[in-house]
């Protein structure tokens, strides 16, 4: 009788541990579109950040495709991108035409690019090990257009790493520590030159001192890594459900004697007015040696400058689509833009319209 009882019991429950199971095992699909339009007032692209750089033009920024699945202690995730904002945050590649001649047509900055591509293993709740090609750990913005409040990108974000292959160990101590090291690749590159291999030793502490208060300390570098050495602090502080906070504060520098070096900060100001608008203010400075190559006059040659950056966005949201209205105003130590006649100026200002769809 027992027995006839446990066996239709486990009959009545099977269909629900087969249910179980298929959750378990589901692939997970996620991802976004971007378009924008953007206008600069001197009449050139002249802030020439990450993505968005074109001038009065209804543009594209990318389509991003993530695939993600767990099943036991193992996971994996793979996202690829499509369109001009992907090839912006990739390393460099071949270029890629159709055509000959003056028929040529290059194509490059539209075929597809690997974003993330790794597996994980958690050996137990607190320790696991992750290998393959991943976003960075360092910086506060994303190349992902949902991860960010503004449309336009930081200078730091533009000049750190954008993906690091390699491999990696995390441990947590509590809800409120824990520690990563790893073993990398040069920045933004699938694979290492064969003749020196990884280059990189990079790690992260963090800190969760309160809560929705999170600190990352973060480092890169080492004795042949051709990036140089980042040390990186990445804040972010959910005050109340309507305002964050957040900074971010880098320096990267080739170690040599005359050192070719950029340092940095960022602060973050984001309130919600209602449940579909907010509005976020970004500052940040931001300077660089001439060694850098990142700041340049008129004439392309390399400058030693400094840039004040102000933000204003708005995020308008209509279900699953972001509205992203933004101004940006960009003003420097040195002529490192241009004016309406092309001569060197100091300053820059600009405004664009950004839709961002999430799926």
């Amino acid at each position: 009788m027992k027995k006839s009882v446990l066996f239709a019991a486990g009959m009545l429950l099977l269909p629900f541990a087969v249910i179980a199971q298929e959750e378990e095992a589901k692939l997970k699909i996620s991802g976004s579109v971007d378009t924008y339009y953007k206008y600069d007032f001197s009449g050139n692209a002249n802030i020439g950040t990450s993505f968005a750089n074109e001038q009065n033009s209804i543009s594209i920024g990318m389509l991003d495709l993530k695939l993600e699945k767990a099943s036991g202690k193992a996971s994996f995730m793979a996202e690829l991108s499509f369109g001009p904002r992907s090839r912006g945050s990739v390393g460099p590649g071949p270029v890629v035409t159709v055509g000959s001649g003056e028929r040529a047509v290059d194509i490059t900055e539209y075929i597809p690019s690997l974003q993330n591509l790794y597996v994980s293993y958690a050996f137990t709740d607190k320790f696991s090990v992750t290998a393959g090609y991943m976003g960075t750990f360092v910086g506060y913005e994303l190349i992902q257009p949902t991860g960010n409040f503004n449309y336009s990108t930081s200078y730091l974000f533009t000049n750190g790493p954008f993906q690091n292959a390699g491999v990696k160990a995390q441990y947590a101590f509590s809800d409120k520590i824990s520690v990563m090291a790893g073993l990398f690749n040069p920045w933004n590159v699938y694979t290492a030159d064969p003749s020196v291999g990884p280059t990189s030793i990079g790690g992260q502490l963090k800190i969760s001192p309160v809560e929705n208060w999170n600190i990352y300390l973060n480092a890169i570098g080492g004795a042949q890594n051709v990036n140089g050495t980042i040390l990186d602090l990445t804040t972010s502080w959910q005050v109340t459900d309507d305002l964050l906070i957040g900074l971010n504060a880098a320096r990267n520098s080739d170690g040599a004697d005359t050192a070719a070096a950029f340092t940095g900060a960022a602060a973050y100001l984001n309130y919600a007015l209602t449940s579909s608008v907010a509005l976020g203010l970004r500052y940040e400075h931001f300077e660089a040696t001439a060694g850098k190559g990142i700041f340049k006059d008129a004439q392309g040659t390399p400058l030693d400058a400094a840039v004040n950056a102000f933000t204003l966005s708005a995020n308008i949201g209509a279900g699953d689509l972001t509205l992203v209205p933004e101004l940006r105003l960009d003003a420097a130590s040195m002529p490192v833009f241009l004016d309406a006649d092309g001569s060197p100026v100091k300053s820059a200002f600009q405004a664009l319209i950004a839709a961002v769809y999430a799926f």
